[in-house]
């Protein structure tokens, strides 16, 4: 009985295509607008975090920060970046750094870049991989020596394929030996600058020969996940206050950036973001409910004669509720096939527009189907139901 009311309500679908295509395009849109925004809200997520990621996982960043915009704030030094190390219980690394821009040249060809000075342990702290040669000898670092590790993107720039490691190039004024290459990033802290268009040198060297001094303009954190990053956080802040002599009272002429804090925010806003994108698109599935409730009602009063008929020659009431949920249920599906397909072709145009990762989720995609065909059952079934209470007598002697 089940095949023979599929075959009757796909061959009434057929009968009148243009309708039931207009029928579901509630559907169609409903579901495509869901799929689709929650596979570019999955997309949007998974690219915030992987340049969260490029940061470092369970990081402190910590800043200088202006409480007076007439009065730079004091920088940070090498003994505040040791004290951080020593007195606060939990830090696995902690790493100063300096930035700066200068040109780099290189077999006849130059190169406006950025240049960092950092500590071996910055490498750990930022989760950077140094994929061809090593890192800087604790030597190198002592004595601020001239050698560099490259990013992949000024290797592509003004370096011929697999000649790079032992190389000599010119940063400015400065000569320096090519040690190492580093995986590609997908963020950076310094201002302005590519992750992968970054030289980085000792940072005693940078300071010395680029910067003039031995300030320290941010140092970052690496953390244990096993501690509380709160409390750990209130301890830096209560630390690097005493060092630099805020009274009660006043402002901290620093910042620090959780990169946990970071990733949990985004987390959060492309979530509520996706669930009210999500609710509104949901709205058109209802309208679309409701033009598929409005259709087979007119369906039942088309066929009304023929109702009357299949009841006269011993039909059952149930039968014939069975036959008209199935076509509401049958065209519900339909329309939802279609919105996937549809959704499927919209998400990976505009995730490739936009720069963003296409993230299929089979899940997602599942359930849009079972709440399509459950929409067809809740909306199809008060005109079934109305078709099976027909009278009989009454409905063959409908014009």
């Amino acid at each position: 009985m089940i095949g023979a009311t599929m075959l009757l309500a796909l061959r009434e679908i057929r009968r009148h295509l243009l309708r039931s295509f207009l029928t579901t395009l509630g559907i169609i849109i409903g579901v495509a607008a869901v799929i689709t925004m929650v596979t570019l809200g999955r997309g949007l997520t998974a690219d915030v975090q992987e340049d969260i990621a490029g940061l470092g996982s369970d990081v402190f960043i910590v800043f200088p920060s202006r409480t007076d915009p007439n009065v730079a704030p004091p920088p940070f030094d090498e003994e505040d970046v040791r004290a951080v190390e020593m007195q606060i219980p939990g830090v696995e690394a902690v790493a100063g750094a300096v930035e700066t821009n200068a040109i780099a040249f290189h077999n006849g060809q130059d190169w406006q870049t950025g240049v960092q000075g950092a500590s071996r342990a910055f490498f750990a702290a930022q989760s950077i991989e140094v994929v061809e040669g090593r890192e800087f000898s604790d030597r190198e670092e002592a004595r601020g020596e001239s050698v560099c590790i490259l990013g992949p993107k000024i290797v592509e720039e003004i370096f011929v394929e697999d000649r790079v490691l032992g190389e000599e190039m010119r940063i400015g004024n400065v000569s320096c030996q090519v040690i190492g290459v580093i995986d590609e990033r997908s963020s950076s802290i310094g201002p302005g600058n590519d992750a992968n268009d970054i030289v980085i040198m000792p940072l005693k060297t940078v300071q010395r020969r680029f910067i003039g001094n031995n300030n320290i303009q941010y140092f970052v954190v690496k953390y244990d996940p096993a501690y509380e990053a709160g409390a750990m956080q209130n301890q830096l802040i209560d630390l690097l206050r005493e060092r630099r002599v805020i009274q009660d009272g006043e402002d901290n002429n620093f910042n620090i950036v959780d990169t946990a804090e970071i990733n949990d925010t985004v987390n959060q806003v492309t979530g509520v973001m996706t669930l009210v994108v999500t609710v509104i698109a949901g709205i058109s599935l209802l309208v679309g409910g409701i033009g598929i409730m409005n259709i087979m009602l007119v369906s039942v009063t088309e066929r009304t004669r023929e109702i009357g008929i299949r009841l006269a020659i011993g039909a059952l009431a149930r039968e014939v509720r069975l036959q008209f949920l199935t076509e509401a249920v049958v065209l519900c599906c339909f329309g939802g096939l279609i919105g996937i397909g549809l959704a499927f072709g919209l998400s990976v145009l505009l995730a490739g527009a936009i720069d963003l990762p296409f993230i299929f989720d089979p899940v997602v995609n599942v359930m849009s189907f079972v709440f399509s065909a459950i929409m067809g059952i809740i909306f199809g079934y008060y005109p079934a139901h109305r078709a099976s209470k027909l009278d009989p007598i009454d409905a063959l002697r409908h014009e």
